[in-house]
């Protein structure tokens, strides 16, 4: 294999997973303001916005090329935001339609 074949294959195979990460990152900032304006909670402010510094930020669990580490983060985050509003609406009491 030619080096120019090796270098074009791993830029796009970054291109790649970057591009799910930044899905990812709209998936979780619809699922957060989906949540809010539904009146439930999206979970502790911090794992979203410590998940979505995570990914901006240059210093990561294994280099920025691989965003395998910042796609399991955000999908954590996520996780955790759609976790909270399940479990909030077990606890809503219940409704009285006979009224």
């Amino acid at each position: 294999m030619d080096t120019t074949t090796v270098i074009v294959v791993a830029v796009l195979l970054a291109a790649l997973v970057l591009a799910a990460a930044l899905a990812v990152l709209v998936r979780l900032v619809r699922t957060r303001r989906d949540l809010r304006r539904a009146g439930l909670p999206t979970g502790p402010r911090w794992v979203f916005w410590g998940a979505v510094l995570y990914l901006v930020l240059p210093a990561d669990l294994l280099p920025d090329p691989v965003y395998l580490d910042d796609i399991g983060v955000l999908l954590l985050a996520l996780r955790s935001a759609r976790g909270s509003a399940d479990g909030r609406r077990g606890t809503l009491p219940p409704r009285d339609y006979t009224a």
